[in-house]
């Protein structure tokens, strides 16, 4: 249903709020409750905000009987929307995951700095009770007044934003025993003062709320009832967004605290480590022991996001070549943010299920089991209305596929899955061999659906990998067999490193290859092949043969390895050019592609923007 339709049914709705994350204007099937949006309104532009990915509410009952009525079916525009539920649901808990566990490296990383920490601390003796309760300072050297920090270079690296990342880190560490107090920015504020810090730290750990909150009574709290076996770590989210005179005079409070309470301080730093010096003065910087610790690049974690929901079957949910591309540039531009692309994708997600009408076959994409079949009664509609549709898709009538029936349907969809998986695995397998040149899997994946680029053009591609050794075509010749390896191109770039790599290096990517085609057994056998050239299935004991050998023999023995090498490296080439000639057919060159594949560059640049 165009939107114009819906307007003429309705009053002219009010100017929209155009915050940065006020998403509602964009959104067809969906809209935010009326607080959420009562509480975006009344933020600035400039404040990183958490933005909500769960499902939002239906529209209203009027809007969605206006939509069935144009589409003549009553349970139509209900199907698409619970699809749409289910999709993003699966969509959101999937980078969730993904970067829940991208972090725990880091997070274990960190805990064993807070270990370490403490026991330095430790080691400069144990205050006796009343020394370690007093307001008094206890003389010690200026080491035992530093208060060990853990700088966490967060680089704009955002899922929904960085307080998520604090906050499972905070989690993370409880569960290894420490006592954690999470404290906002907003508590360094000049209005809250050195009061507001101390009233949060005292009402996370202590469970008390005082109004004029002391020190002391963390220290009172720490000596007894055995806390103080274990560290107590203050994370503050964003260090640059605090006030400058008041996370000073929190330092040093805690410094004059440290060897009576093991306080260990970590803070987020969206930016370098500059912000540190320009937020605190001198005197205070001399009081803190620094570490450094990044939690992943944005595009290392955005290429796990890629790699999980977009490159592998997550959902079923794709997006076409420019709308990638779209999206790409846009997380380019947003100084590689990842709550910029999500906002993007969930919008182009939105939108799709707004405009097609068989996007409610989602569904079956997101059913595990290949066994399970899909049926036209089960979703309430004429198979007549959904035929006459399908094989009205452009990509149906390019294909030129001539049985217009149920059957059909059903078969282009399996295909279509089927076709994808193989995309997948070979985008992962091109993707393996370029990953130390810092090629981006984003930008291989825009490459990759490039449907113009020739890729997979099946009636060219050979049929089959012979058995000989002939020589594959050289460099310059490629792009002229394989349409889709421009010079230049990365699968073009990866495809010729594979003829230079060491041995070594090309039996660890042929490992992955395995793992990466253990469901195209054609492929997956030739791999393996590969693998038992290069001789280094067990390569402890054929490096302790080689010791024990005399010169002459290993010499030679090394000479049939560097030919054996240079066998396997050719072979690999020929093996990647053959999977993407048969195997890596663009998404947009596919019959019925339009049910899962949102393509209007043009809707989603005007919404985003």
């Amino acid at each position: 249903m165009s939107l114009s339709a819906a307007a003429t049914d309705s009053p002219p709705p009010p100017a929209p709020d155009i915050t940065e994350n006020n998403l509602q204007p964009f959104f067809v099937l969906h809209q935010v409750s009326p607080q959420k949006s009562n509480k975006k309104s009344t933020r600035t532009a400039k404040t990183r905000r958490r933005i909500d990915l769960t499902p939002s509410l239906p529209k209203s009952v009027e809007n969605l009987e206006v939509e069935k009525a144009e589409e003549g079916d009553h349970g139509y525009v209900n199907k698409r929307m619970e699809t749409f539920e289910r999709v993003w649901s699966k969509i959101e808990l999937t980078i969730k995951d993904v970067l829940r566990n991208l972090n725990i490296s880091g997070f274990n990383e960190i805990h064993r700095w807070v270990r370490e920490s403490f026991n330095t601390i430790k080691s400069f003796g144990t205050p006796s009770f009343p020394e370690a309760t007093q307001s008094f300072p206890i003389v010690k050297d200026a080491t035992s007044k530093q208060v060990f920090t853990g700088l966490v270079l967060t680089k704009n690296m955002e899922f929904v934003d960085d307080l998520l990342t604090f906050e499972e880190l905070g989690l993370h560490l409880k569960s290894q025993g420490c006592h954690v107090a999470n404290l906002s920015s907003l508590d360094f504020s000049v209005k809250n003062g050195i009061g507001g810090c101390l009233r949060s730290l005292l009402r996370q750990l202590v469970m008390v709320t005082l109004d004029a909150p002391d020190i002391s009574i963390l220290a009172t709290w720490y000596r007894e009832q055995g806390n103080c076996n274990n560290p107590v770590v203050i994370i503050i989210d964003d260090l640059e967004r605090c006030c400058g005179p008041v996370l000073s005079d929190f330092i040093l409070t805690l410094s004059e605290w440290a060897f009576k309470i093991p306080v260990i301080l970590i803070m987020g730093v969206a930016t370098t480590l500059d912000a540190l010096r320009n937020t605190l003065p001198s005197n205070v910087l001399h009081h803190l022991r620094p570490c450094k610790f990044i939690l992943g690049t944005p595009f290392e974690r955005m290429d796990a996001i890629v790699e999980a929901v977009l490159v592998k079957q997550c959902s079923g949910f794709r997006i076409g070549h420019k709308v990638a591309v779209f999206m790409r540039n846009f997380f380019v531009s947003q100084d590689g943010t990842i709550t910029s692309f999500i906002k993007a994708l969930k919008i182009a997600c939105a939108q799709h299920f707004s405009a097609e009408p068989l996007s409610f076959m989602l569904l079956w994409f997101l059913i595990e089991e290949d066994s399970q079949v899909l049926e036209g009664e089960n979703y309430g509609l004429p198979s007549e209305a959904l035929l006459k549709h399908a094989f009205d898709l452009p990509s149906y009538r390019r294909n030129k596929v001539t049985e217009l029936n149920w059957d059909t349907l059903v078969h282009g969809l399996s295909e279509l899955k089927n076709l994808q998986n193989q995309w997948s695995t070979v985008l992962l397998c091109i993707h393996e061999a370029v990953k130390s040149d810092k090629i981006h899997l984003l930008d291989l994946y825009c490459e990759a659906l490039d449907p113009e680029s020739g890729i997979l053009r099946v009636s060219n591609a050979p049929k089959g990998i012979q058995k000989d050794s002939t020589i594959s075509p050289g460099n310059k010749d490629m792009h002229k067999k394989y349409p889709s390896l421009q010079k230049g191109g990365f699968i073009w770039q990866a495809i010729c490193k594979l003829r230079d790599l060491p041995a070594m290096q090309l039996c660890t990517l042929l490992k992955g290859w395995e793992k990466h085609t253990a469901g195209i057994p054609e492929i997956h056998d030739k791999v393996k092949e590969l693998l038992s050239m290069l001789k280094f299935e067990d390569s402890k004991s054929l490096k302790g043969d080689l010791i024990d050998m005399s010169k002459r023999s290993a010499s030679r023995s090394h000479l049939n390895l560097g030919k054996d090498s240079k066998a396997a490296s050719e072979k690999a080439a020929r093996l990647a050019e053959f999977m993407v000639g048969n195997y890596m057919q663009a998404l947009e060159c596919i019959a019925f592609h339009e049910v899962v594949c949102f393509k209007d560059v043009d809707k989603l640049q005007a919404v985003s923007i």
